[in-house]
């Protein structure tokens, strides 16, 4: 049986990164080292946020983070955003191609990083309203917002491959 948190009903700590450790207050039962997961990634937000183990057994599901108690509500906020992090490529730098690997250098958001795509074809997906995702190798993820606004160099590194 799922519990579904509807309130201020637990009490969530920091763990490590993306984990979070759980008690609840009707119960007293606790869990440490629980990955926040969203249910709905691209349209759920900060609803309905289920709460795994690291072996991915689901121990409740909070509807609504906003629900929380403010530090709890913030601990879990903190978990989502560190999970789900994706750079945002401001421009591309470099890119070289040995053996059929594609080694990009990009300035992104959170500083500059370097990632290498096998497979142009499947790694990088154009999406109708100028944003470009990327999957590289390692299955890192990252998004160009709008291709037409970077620079020309890094359009014209990035054209050939969409």
């Amino acid at each position: 049986m799922i519990n579904y948190i509807d309130g201020p009903e637990i009490r969530v700590t920091e763990n490590d990164g993306i984990f979070v450790d759980v008690e609840f207050f009707h119960t007293k039962e606790k869990f440490v080292s629980l990955e926040p997961h969203r249910l709905f990634p691209r349209s759920g937000g900060n609803k309905y946020i289920a709460l795994m183990t690291q072996d991915g057994e689901q121990i409740a599901i909070i509807r609504d983070v906003a629900s929380l108690h403010e530090d709890s509500r913030k601990v879990i906020e903190n978990a989502l955003n560190e999970y789900y992090m994706i750079p945002r490529i401001t421009r591309f730098i470099k890119m070289t191609e040995k053996f059929q690997i594609w080694i990009w250098t990009a300035e992104t958001d959170q500083g500059i990083i370097s990632f290498e795509i096998r497979n142009h074809i499947a790694s990088i997906k154009p999406l109708y309203d100028g944003r470009v995702l990327i999957k590289d190798g390692n299955d890192n993820r990252y998004e160009i917002p709008d291709y037409r606004k970077l620079d020309k160099k890094s359009r014209k590194m990035l054209l050939p491959k969409l």
